[in-house]
């Protein structure tokens, strides 16, 4: 009950070569690396302080985000030439 030896090191490579293929096998390792990437600056940005809270003590309210101009025949009303004199 060992470790892997390596004919079963090559038993998984041509199990791998088999399921993903030889054209993909590029992108998937390289897929693979971002996610390790990825995953390892989550699990070191938790050991980082958080940012401090707000001093107030009062809740932060949120800002509404302004509506959309009206639009005419799919253009915004800002976009089209007819807008007017000057």
């Amino acid at each position: 009950m060992g470790g892997l030896s390596p004919a079963h090191l090559l038993i998984i490579l041509v199990v791998v070569l088999l399921v993903i293929g030889p054209g993909k096998l590029p992108e998937t390792g390289a897929a693979i690396g971002h996610a390790i990437r990825e995953f390892r600056r989550a699990v070191d940005g938790k050991d980082e302080a958080p940012d401090p809270a707000p001093s107030s003590g009062a809740p932060l309210a949120a800002t509404p985000t302004p509506a959309a101009p009206p639009t005419t025949n799919g253009v915004a009303a800002a976009e089209s030439d007819e807008t007017g004199p000057a």
